[in-house]
């Protein structure tokens, strides 16, 4: 219901909106950051920014899919411009940001290589990596070459390393503010990002990895656990 007013309190009418319907089932999506009630039992979110959850993935997994996921779809194509062929390097392939971008990279029909330490090069495999570069031992920049889209979750040295592996013309995209060029963006809230998510997830990827799930009565150990590093996906807080 809308209510509008004209003139004075008397004057107050209403009419009656059509209802939003993003369709069947249960929907989901990013909230906006301008809102409160990323931790919470309830929230108001516009639905123009929710859509449809994928049929194939149980809630815990469709709750870690918009943040990393619509991160990935931006970044590669809105950002990057990503096109079936291209050879695409992600810096920090076996994270929570970067085991998406993997993920829907493969998915689009891109050749994937991504960075990650050893512990974690079969994990990136399975995501869909042609090649993994073990960064705590090998320099990527002597093993990748002629790249045409870095997306960069890693920021700082490797940033600025990661020039010399693009091709002429190559795009740099990355999710940290480090000031060395390239394209830095921050994630939207977008149904038609999370409708082409849903889309690709029918087709059989992404399956967004889910680390942990943790019940809403434990939020602060939830918190404490992003300050960890080697994080395999995505922590879930079950609100009920």
């Amino acid at each position: 219901m809308r209510g509008h007013r004209r003139g004075g309190p008397e004057q107050l009418t209403y009419e009656i909106a059509p209802r939003p319907v993003p369709g069947r089932g249960e929907v989901y999506g990013l909230i906006p950051f301008t809102r409160d009630g990323a931790v919470a039992r309830f929230v108001a979110v516009p639905a123009a920014v929710l859509a449809a959850e994928p049929a194939r993935l149980d809630h815990d997994h469709a709750a870690a899919l918009p943040p990393a996921g619509l991160t990935a779809w931006q970044g590669l194509v809105v950002h990057g411009g990503l096109r079936p062929g291209a050879r695409v390097l992600v810096q920090g392939g076996a994270g929570g940001a970067g085991s998406l971008p993997v993920q829907v990279a493969v998915a689009l029909g891109a050749s994937v290589t991504a960075t990650a330490d050893a512990e974690a090069a079969d994990f990136v495999r399975e995501l869909g990596a042609g090649q993994v570069v073990d960064h705590r031992s090998e320099r990527f920049e002597a093993q990748v070459k002629d790249v045409d889209l870095v997306f960069d979750t890693v920021g700082g040295d490797t940033q600025k390393r990661s020039w010399q592996v693009l091709r002429p013309g190559g795009r740099l995209v990355s999710i940290d503010a480090t000031k060395e060029g390239g394209r830095f963006f921050v994630v939207e809230p977008d149904r038609t990002g999370l409708e082409e998510l849903s889309r690709l997830v029918a087709d059989g990827e992404p399956a967004p990895p889910v680390d942990r799930v943790l019940p809403l009565a434990e939020t602060a150990q939830a918190y404490a656990a992003l300050e960890q590093g080697h994080r395999r996906g995505k922590t879930v807080l079950h609100v009920s």
